[in-house]
């Protein structure tokens, strides 16, 4: 089964997702726009509207869409609009996309979980939405920090 988040950098979060049990595997790429077969460059001007989202497959007799959601929330800071750390722009916001009714439903009755639960001092701003067309990244990008010497990334 497939999953779509956007939490800032996906090179971070991709690494954080990749290392979840019952995730198969992962692919970054960009969701949310407009414009079709969008390149790093194009979304990194922020007029594609485009987000920098990873692509989760996992098995959900091993790990619960939920429990993807709770790992989100604790990968980045839920409540900054468009932007993570020192990434600055729409392609960086805090968004779920939902390739069904069930996980629209879960992504909101999680979402208001996690703003209920005092972990936040503002209001949370995670879009969520129906999944698109999701435009994999250039291969680069896939797997990135694994593929650097400090492996590690901001968020």
């Amino acid at each position: 089964m497939k999953a779509y988040f956007a939490a800032g950098c996906f090179w971070g979060i991709e690494k954080k997702f990749a290392s979840i049990p019952g995730v198969s595997a992962t692919a970054v790429g960009y969701m949310g726009g407009d414009q079709p077969q969008p390149s790093y460059q194009q979304v990194c001007s922020g007029e594609t509207g485009h987000a920098e989202t990873v692509e989760v497959d996992f098995d959900p007799a091993q790990i619960a869409y939920a429990d993807l959601l709770e790992n989100f929330w604790g990968m980045h800071n839920p409540t900054s609009l468009n932007f993570q750390g020192w990434d600055i722009g729409s392609q960086y916001r805090s968004a779920i996309f939902c390739v069904d009714e069930s996980q629209q439903l879960a992504a909101e009755q999680s979402r208001d979980a996690e703003s209920a639960s005092g972990r936040h001092g503002e209001p949370l701003v995670t879009e969520i939405s129906a999944a698109g067309q999701f435009w994999r990244a250039e291969e680069y990008h896939q797997q990135y920090l694994a593929k650097q010497s400090n492996n590690s990334c901001p968020n």
